[in-house]
Formats: structure tokens, sequence, C-alpha cells
């Protein structure tokens, strides 16, 4: 028996550096592939203009590096290169502009992309619970619980709007301490 107790644990800890292994190679891939997009659509749109998508791409790859204002431009870029862009599509760059803005603690300008997102697409549900993130960033909790609740409208299993709907509307429930 206590033989047998080595070889069960080089077995686990070489199963654990099997599935480390794994783990850092996928992440190394997808950076790669993201890095190698981002390199070739930066050179592409420093030479030339290019789509909508290639400036929503670029865009979106600068909102996961945290260079927010260089996203905003990029996704200003995007609504200009094709006015005939599907109104989802529309709704998906301001949408991001939203989230780019909210990132920046420039909650008004966020919920002005938001309400645009919905103004195009309104049973855009990503855009409504972003919408009601914001509101509650800005303390306006009745508003939030609106936007929640709007979600919950088109997706009614949607996690995220559920959870802030119970427990902002604990929040507004009057107390009943004398």
């Amino acid at each position: 028996m206590n033989d047998n107790l080595p070889v069960a644990y080089i077995s686990a800890l070489l199963a654990i550096l099997v599935f480390a292994a794994i783990y850092i190679l996928r992440e190394v891939i997808k950076t790669r592939r993201q890095e190698s997009t981002f390199s070739r659509l930066q050179g592409k749109l420093k030479k030339q203009s290019g789509t909508a998508e290639e400036y929503y791409e670029l865009g979106s790859l600068y909102l996961d590096k945290k260079l927010f204002v260089q996203s905003v431009s990029l996704l200003q870029k995007a609504l200009k290169a094709d006015k005939n862009l599907p109104l989802e599509n529309q709704a998906l760059i301001h949408n991001a502009m939203g989230y780019a803005y909210f990132a920046q603690e420039q909650y008004d300008i966020a919920i002005r992309q938001y309400k645009e997102a919905l103004k195009l697409y309104p049973e855009y549900v990503i855009a409504l619970n972003n919408l009601g993130n914001v509101y509650e960033k800005k303390q306006m909790i009745v508003k939030a619980v609106e936007s929640y609740k709007e979600a919950l409208q088109y997706d009614p299993e949607n996690k995220t709007a559920n959870q802030r709907v119970k427990s902002l509307e604990k929040r507004l429930v009057p107390s009943k301490s004398k």
C-alpha cells in the first residue's frame, strides 16, 4: 500500500501539470491570434480606409487592452465607414462605445450610447443590462430596476438582470422601523 503512494502523488502532479500546460498553450494561441489580428488591422487602417467591420474589430481589441480612448475613436469610424450598416450592427457599436465611456467613468455619455443602441435595436438585452449597470453606478436605482426588468421582458432567464432586480428591489422597499 505504501509503495503505491508515491506513484499516486506523482500521477496526480503529472495530471495537474498536463492540465496547466494545455490551459497555458490555449491562452498563448488565443493571444497570438489576437495580436496577429491587431497588427494586421492596425497596419491596414494606418495606410487606407477600412470597412465598418474592420474598425469595429480593431476597436474591440483596443477595448480588450483597456485602451478606451483609442477604442472610441475606432468605433466612431466604424459608424462613419458604412452608413448602410444593419441596425443591429450599429447598436452593437453604440453599446461598445457605451462600455468604453463607462470604463472611463463618463457615465452620462455611456447612458447616451446605450440609449442610442436601444433606439436602434430595442430588444438588445446586453445594452439593457449595461444601462441598468450605469444607472446603478449613478445611484439611480429606480431607473436601474426599470432597465433590468425590460431586459427580463426579452430574456426572462437573464441571470444578471434577475440577480440585480432582486438585489435592488430590496433597497427600494421602505423600511418598517419606527
